[in-house]
């Protein structure tokens, strides 16, 4: 097969880029592993960015009569100190709000409207095994198409396959592991009546847990230190219940949801880079080129951000047989300041807050920051803005073909 871009990753930033590049008149041709999108506790959060990029591609209004459930506010409890966090009512966009949406729906969103295009095609069952380097320059990918080895010819392979990507991993380029001191287990219980309807952080001594509002199910982020999931699963399930039920005594009613251990998925938290994300003939993307953290749920949109970004750049060098090392360092350039920005903020959280918090002893602070956003209620607005539109928002720039 022989193609001007081959995507490899059918995650949100590799199936927005694919519609984004067949939508310009690109052909593309987009390899998913599996052979369905129907993967659990995913990124679920659908950002106003992300949003707001449906509404300049005249789609916002069909997307959203997709099962959803709008969350506007933030806030957390130290304790039963209550603590308001960001507020996204007042941000000028034309959903100030986060969808949360199963991530399978906005693929198969996304992917449906790509097939409108000719120029597109989707491989389901599709797995990169290897890049094909030509006189140094990538120039397709080795891959296994329903159990059949292909060869994929390119102008361009996109790494899109997340943080374990074979790309990735294939290219040779050097990452910059900037740590993170926290992992989370993953788990639902059933929402009832009466429970809050907001984003809710609770914070005690040596404990946390998010909950996420998904209108008939929490979904809940129990965080804890690095490494500390085998101490976890040697206390056992009972020790988990407890801790859930001093943390949150309103939800006391609904852990025997929690029947075993098996009913927690460990999501291993890595906050890294690609120094260069590119080299001739090939690209990274989303979180083959950086690793998030969960803190703030701003991955997926950060990725989708990158697709945006890249398309604005790549449609018209691909679709005119034309593109050169300067594009790809070019789509760099332009997402490594959002990109350093966010993990810069995310490290911030997670060293002054989250890991002070699981190491606390005795007693529990309020961090200042927190406490003057109480005092000053328009500072709120930084972290609701960070979190609904990263630090700097891509528009849609490629014309419809």
């Amino acid at each position: 097969m022989k193609t001007q871009c081959c995507i490899v990753g059918g995650g949100p930033a590799g199936m927005m880029l694919g519609f984004l590049l067949a939508r310009a008149g690109v052909k593309v041709v987009v390899l998913e592993k599996h052979g369905d999108f129907l993967r659990d506790f995913r990124g679920d959060t659908v950002h106003p960015s992300t949003l707001t990029v449906m509404h300049e591609l005249g789609l916002l209004d069909e997307f959203l009569k997709l099962p959803h459930h709008k969350i506007s506010r933030f806030a957390g409890y130290f304790g039963d100190q209550r603590i308001e966090i960001a507020d996204l009512t007042h941000l000028p966009v034309p959903a100030p709000y986060i969808a949360m949406m199963p991530q399978w729906d906005f693929l198969a969103f996304v992917a449906g409207h790509g097939k409108a295009y000719p120029s597109f095609t989707l491989r389901m069952h599709a797995e990169a095994q290897s890049l094909i380097e030509v006189g140094g320059k990538v120039v397709g990918v080795r891959a296994t198409v329903d159990g059949r080895a292909e060869e994929i010819r390119a102008d361009l392979v996109i790494g899109a396959d997340g943080r374990h990507s074979t790309v990735r991993e294939a290219t040779g380029l050097k990452v910059l592991d900037i740590g993170a001191p926290i992992d989370v287990l993953w788990f639902r219980l059933s929402r009832k009546p009466g429970d809050p309807g907001e984003v809710m952080g609770r914070f005690d001594v040596g404990s946390i847990l998010v909950m996420l509002d998904r209108g008939d199910y929490w979904q809940c982020a129990y965080v804890i230190p690095k490494g500390g999931a085998d101490r976890v699963r040697a206390a056992g399930i009972a020790a988990v219940r407890a801790t859930i039920s001093r943390l949150v005594p309103a939800v006391a009613d609904r852990l025997d949801e929690l029947g075993s251990m098996d009913d927690l998925k460990l999501l291993t938290v890595g906050v890294d880079r690609l120094e260069t994300w590119w080299k001739p003939g090939v690209l990274c993307i989303g979180d083959a080129a950086h690793t998030m953290s969960p803190v703030g749920g701003v991955g997926i949109n950060i990725a989708i951000q990158d697709a945006v970004a890249a398309a604005n750049i790549l449609a018209a060098p691909l679709r005119e047989g034309r593109a050169t090392d300067a594009d790809l360092a070019a789509v760099q350039k332009r997402r490594l300041f959002p990109v350093r920005a966010t993990q810069a903020a995310q490290v911030v959280v997670q060293n002054q807050i989250i890991a002070p918090t699981l190491a606390s002893g005795g007693t529990l602070k309020v961090p200042f920051i927190l406490r003057l956003m109480q005092w000053l209620p328009f500072l709120r607005r930084v972290p609701a803005r960070v979190i609904a539109m990263g630090v700097r928002p891509e528009h849609v720039r490629t014309p419809s073909r």
